[in-house]
């Protein structure tokens, strides 16, 4: 039967069986770092494509880098790592895979120097997060995303994401399926787990990274596809809240959120209040690349087949086309 697996303290284990200490550093500070990777099941070729999995396990390693935990491995070898987890876990469906890089020592105290730093993975059964058919009610959130100059906005820090917990249950609770945040100047941020893009006379417009903007994996593949395969014009620059309201489409993506359509924010209609044309086009495209059904992108996704969970325990998961 498939299971969760996980990667820990240099071996393999079902997930039920992982532990940390109490005192672990990470789990008193938040001093870690993480990725959100996809494993997109794909019942024509028997196998887990994980999508560019190099590309997240860079930026894992600038994470840590910022945050001084030692992370030794490559980004290839870390991919391989995951591979291991991925096989192990045995799912014939969709993953949510996540690799996390650590303070593990029991130490007292919010320094990063001289604690000692380790690296866990695990992927669990993992659906789509947000609607990508129906038009998303959004909220502009009270709450603001957390400035470069308090929490570095390149890494993706455990402890950064109560803010964006805040946003996302006051949003809930509100009715609303997702927040917007603004930074300290007032301009669009991003979603509570997502990067935002907007359409706008035949262009795609996106905050300037300067906004305190994740570098997003997901939005920059969505933009090469955008440039190559249908020709638009990308920009980077200020999004004002206003601009948001008389966008022509407006989606949120995200490892977890691909790519979701707003429809309504602040209770104003969004276009249509339905999947745009650019939006939809985009759609297809990108989840013709996830699924292996794009050669030209084949390089993007490394095929994982499912394996017992002996062989699990003893070595990585057997894998297809890496990425480059």
């Amino acid at each position: 039967m498939p299971q969760p697996y996980c990667y820990i303290q240099k071996r393999y284990m079902p997930l039920e069986e992982a532990r940390l200490p109490v005192m672990t550093h990470a789990f008193l500070y938040g001093t870690a770092v993480f990725e959100g990777v996809r494993g997109n099941w794909s019942e024509e070729r028997g196998e887990s494509l994980i999508f560019r999995p190099v590309e997240h396990f860079q930026r894992l390693k600038q994470s840590a880098h910022i945050m001084h935990i030692e992370l030794p491995q490559s980004a290839e070898e870390l991919a391989d790592i995951t591979a291991g987890v991925v096989g192990g876990s045995g799912y014939h469906e969709d993953t949510y895979i996540r690799p996390i890089a650590y303070k593990s020592g029991e130490v007292i105290g919010p320094k990063l120097d001289g604690v000692e730093s380790d690296f866990m993975c695990f992927a669990i059964p993992f659906g789509n997060y947000l609607d990508p058919d129906a038009g998303l009610r959004c909220q502009t959130s009270t709450w603001r995303r957390v400035p470069d100059t308090s929490i570095p906005a390149r890494a993706k820090v455990n402890g950064l994401y109560v803010n964006s917990a805040l946003a996302k249950t006051e949003a809930v609770e509100n009715g609303f399926d997702e927040a917007i945040m603004l930074n300290d100047d007032g301009h669009v941020s991003e979603g509570s787990g997502e990067n935002i893009a907007i359409v706008r006379h035949g262009r795609l417009i996106t905050p300037a990274r300067s906004d305190n903007v994740l570098e997003g994996i997901t939005i920059d593949s969505i933009f090469e596809l955008a440039r190559e395969e249908l020709g638009l014009e990308i920009i980077e620059r200020t999004i004002d809240r206003s601009e948001l309201y008389v966008a022509d489409e407006v989606f949120l993506t995200g490892t977890a959120a691909h790519i979701s359509p707003v429809g309504e924010l602040d209770r104003r209609t969004i276009g249509t209040g339905k999947p745009g044309p650019i939006t939809k086009q985009l759609q297809k495209l990108f989840f013709d690349v996830i699924r292996g059904k794009n050669a030209k992108y084949e390089h993007w996704v490394r095929g994982v087949k499912p394996v017992d969970e002996a062989k699990a325990s003893r070595e990585p998961a057997t894998a297809g086309s890496k990425s480059a």
